[in-house]
């Protein structure tokens, strides 16, 4: 389970405001790479912290639950959006970074400090420590996962109405045995990322 351990050393090197960084969506062939920031409450333990973990651990039903609290009771947090079309112009990693600097630009305070799931930032002048598997390990950034994954999949549940033919409020994107068949079935659609292999294979 994520702790607040890499947050309270840093607090005890005397920064405050903490923002934990993740992304959801990396891996679909479909929608946009969402990035979540989340800067805890550091002063008090709410009871819900012990309820926080990887978003992809728990459920759609606890996750929405979550994200309410997390929204309700942070110093502050933000989500950051880059589409299929920008994905496929700059190539997924760089997407990836620009959707966590759009987090971070969203937010209504500057983090003084950065605990980020995986990735190293480049061109920020905030302090940032790369965590492997860090929505495993902080708090921070497993909270961040949540409430990125929520606005995704939320995004994901629109597209599913607007794109007849495919269900996106199911496989979310991911490339699935349903999503290969409606792949084969329907044309591709504009938030298809048409430079990953299933895309490229299908407008052949």
């Amino acid at each position: 389970m994520p702790t607040l351990e890499y947050e309270l050393d840093l607090v005890s090197q005397g920064y405050k405001l903490i923002a934990g960084l993740d992304e959801v969506g990396r891996g679909t062939i479909a929608g946009p790479v969402v990035s979540g920031s989340v800067i805890l409450n550091l002063t008090e333990k709410f009871e819900f912290y012990d309820e926080i973990n990887d978003s992809k651990k728990l459920s759609p039903t606890k996750r929405n639950r979550l994200s309410k609290l997390i929204k309700q009771y942070s110093i502050d947090c933000s989500i950051g959006i880059v589409s299929a079309k920008i994905i496929d112009t700059i190539g997924i990693v760089p997407a990836t970074k620009l959707s966590m600097k759009r987090a971070i630009s969203h937010l209504s305070k500057k983090p003084q400090y950065l605990l980020v799931d995986s990735l190293n930032i480049c061109d920020i002048d905030i302090g940032q420590k790369s965590i492997i598997k860090g929505d495993n390990i902080s708090l921070s950034i497993a909270a961040a996962s949540i409430i990125a994954k929520v606005a995704r999949d939320r995004m994901m549940l629109k597209y599913d109405k607007y794109f007849s033919g495919y269900s996106f409020g199911s496989h979310k994107g991911y490339y699935t045995k349903s999503h290969s068949e409606e792949l084969i079935t329907n044309s591709v659609t504009k938030i298809h990322r048409k430079s990953f292999a299933p895309i490229k294979h299908s407008i052949k």
